[in-house]
C-alpha cells in the first residue's frame, strides 16, 4: 500500500455511534425511537427504564453468588466497584442503572488461580400471586488477575423489570469465560450492558443465551488493552409470540494484533416475535494485525416473526490479517428435510433434529455440562411448541 494511500486511511473520521459515554443519565437524551441505537427497541415496554422517572428499585430482586473456592467475593459500595474505571456507560439504561444500584458484586480470580468449577452469580426476580415482578438495578464487576482461569455463570430468573452492568476486567495473560442465561418469565424486562476489557494476550469467552422475558435488549462491548487479545463472542436466542430479544455487539480494535469472532443464532416462532442483532466492529488505525469476523444467522419457523440484522466494519488500516462478516435469515432448507425424510424420517422428527443441529455447535462450546444440558432442553420444549 502507499504511503498516501496509508496516511489517508489513518486520518478518515472515525464513526460518532458509540462515542458518547457518561456516568450521569442526565447526559443523555430521552431516546425517542428515532435514533440509531434504540430504532428496533419498543421504548413503550420498557417500563420507563429509558424515561427521566424511572421506577424506584424494590426489594424483590436477589443476587446471589455461589463462588468456586479459588474465587474471592464481596459486595461493594460504587465507589469500590469503579476503581478500575475501565467500565463507563454507553446509553441512558446502562447510565441508570449505574446510578441507581445500591452494591455491586464484584468477583476476583486471583492471579495464576485456576477456579476448578464454575462461579454461578443467580438473579432472580421475585413477586406475590397477581403483582408485577420487581424492580432492580444491578452491577457486577468480575476481575481475572493475570494468568488467571475461571468460568463465571449469569443465571437470570423469575419476574423482574431489571437493568445491570457487568464490568469483565481480564488481565495479562488471563483467560475468562463467561455464560449470561437470560431465563427469565414471560412477563420480565431486561435490559443489560456487558462490558469487556483484555489486557495482553488475555483470552475471553463470552457466550450469551436468551430464551425468556418479554423484552431483554442485551450489549456487548469488548475493547482490549493490550496486543493478543483474543475474544470470542457467541450467542444462542429463541423468540416466541410477543418476545422482543435484542442483541447488540461492539468489538473496539485499538491494539495491533488482536483476535475477535462474532457467532449468534437465533430461532422465532409465532406472532409478533421479534429478534435484533446488531454487530458493530471498529478497527482503528493502530489496530494493526487484527483478525476479526462476525456472524449472525436465524431460523424462521412461522409466519408473523420479523428479524433484524445489521452488521457493520469500520476499517481504519489496510495492515490487517482479516475481516469479514456474514448474515442470513430463512426458513429450514427444504433439502435437508427431504434427505431425513428421504431415510424414513417423519416430517416432524426430521424438523427436530436439522433444528437441533442447527444450535448444537453453539451448544457444545459452553464450557458447562449441566447448562449445556439445560439450554438444549430448553430448546427442544421450544420445538415441541412450535409443532404445526
Amino acid at each position: 500500500m502507499s504511503a498516501g494511500l496509508q496516511g489517508a486511511i489513518e486520518t478518515a473520521p472515525v464513526t460518532r455511534l458509540h462515542e458518547h459515554r457518561s456516568y450521569d443519565p442526565a447526559d443523555f437524551a430521552v431516546p425517542s425511537g428515532r435514533e440509531e441505537e434504540w430504532r428496533f427497541t419498543p421504548l413503550r415496554r420498557l417500563r420507563g427504564l429509558h424515561t427521566d422517572s424511572p421506577p424506584a428499585p424494590t426489594a424483590t430482586v436477589a443476587v446471589e453468588v455461589d463462588p468456586a473456592p479459588e474465587v474471592k467475593t464481596f459486595s461493594a459500595e460504587r465507589s469500590v466497584a469503579h476503581a478500575g474505571r475501565t467500565f463507563i456507560p454507553a446509553d441512558r439504561v446502562s447510565a441508570r442503572a449505574y446510578a441507581s444500584f445500591d452494591e455491586a458484586t464484584v468477583i476476583t480470580v486471583p492471579a495464576e488461580a485456576d477456579a476448578s468449577r464454575p462461579t454461578v452469580v443467580a438473579v432472580t426476580g421475585m413477586k406475590g400471586e397477581g403483582e408485577v415482578g420487581g424492580v432492580g438495578y444491578g452491577h457486577l464487576l468480575v476481575q481475572a488477575e493475570p494468568f488467571s482461569r475461571a468460568v463465571v455463570v449469569l443465571d437470570y430468573r423469575g419476574s423482574a423489570t431489571y437493568a445491570d452492568n457487568v464490568e469483565l476486567v481480564v488481565g495479562d495473560g488471563a483467560s475468562l469465560s463467561l455464560v449470561s442465561v437470560q431465563d427469565w418469565a414471560d412477563d420480565a424486562v431486561h435490559a443489560g450492558h456487558h462490558y469487556a476489557t483484555l489486557g495482553r494476550d488475555a483470552r475471553l469467552r463470552h457466550a450469551a443465551v436468551t430464551l425468556g422475558g418479554s423484552v431483554v435488549r442485551l450489549g456487548a462491548e469488548v475493547r482490549y488493552d493490550g496486543p493478543g487479545g483474543d475474544a470470542e463472542l457467541t450467542g444462542l436466542y429463541f423468540a416466541d409470540a410477543g418476545q422482543h430479544l435484542e442483541h447488540r455487539l461492539f468489538v473496539d480494535h485499538d491494539m495491533p494484533n488482536c483476535r475477535s469472532r462474532v457467532t449468534y443464532k437465533g430461532a422465532l416462532q409465532g406472532a409478533d416475535a421479534h429478534a435484533v442483532w446488531i454487530g458493530d466492529v471498529l478497527i482503528r488505525p493502530e489496530a494493526t494485525g487484527t483478525d476479526t469476523y462476525e456472524y449472525n444467522r436465524n431460523l424462521v419457523l412461522t409466519d408473523g416473526t420479523r428479524v433484524d440484522s445489521v452488521p457493520n466494519l469500520e476499517i481504519l488500516t489496510g495492515e490487517i490479517i482479516g475481516a469479514g462478516h456474514a448474515s442470513a435469515s430463512g426458513r429450514l432448507e427444504d433439502h435437508h428435510l427431504f434427505y431425513l425424510m428421504a431415510r424414513g424420517i417423519p416430517f416432524e422428527e426430521a424438523r427436530k433434529l436439522v433444528i437441533r443441529g442447527f444450535f448444537g455447535q453453539l451448544i457444545g462450546t459452553i464450557e458447562v455440562p449441566e447448562l449445556r444440558e439445560r439450554i438444549a432442553e430448553a430448546v427442544e420444549a421450544e420445538l415441541t411448541r412450535s409443532l404445526p
